[in-house]
């Protein structure tokens, strides 16, 4: 390969990692929100899998049966976590042209 073709292939490879870091920003951005027990339990889980908020009705905490309490918040944090893996594959896909990588989310 010619010093012009690596020149080249040196300016895609840096302008794809500033796209991709522009998508991990714009994901760090976004959240996602999921709700269990006909939305007792609601969370908002970011981009970047971090879970940002737990939100309970009050008419969901009963002292005599904390374990339901539990699994409702389990369950509304796992399903924030699969949309947010959801929205974070949209958008690599879209940066990838829908070309699968590995690694890549």
């Amino acid at each position: 390969m010619s010093l012009a073709g690596n020149a080249q292939m040196l300016r895609q490879l840096q302008k794809m990692q500033a796209e991709m870091a522009k998508i991990q920003e714009e994901l760090g951005e976004k959240t996602v929100e999921a709700s269990s027990g006909g939305g007792a339990v609601r969370v908002a889980v970011s981009g970047h899998l971090e879970l940002k908020s737990v939100k309970i009705d009050p008419a969901a905490v009963d002292p005599a049966d904390v374990e339901m309490l539990e699994d409702l918040i389990a369950a509304a944090v796992n399903e924030g976590i699969r949309r947010a893996q959801e929205m974070a594959g949209a958008a690599m896909a879209r940066f990838t042209g829908g070309l699968k990588l590995p690694g890549l989310f």
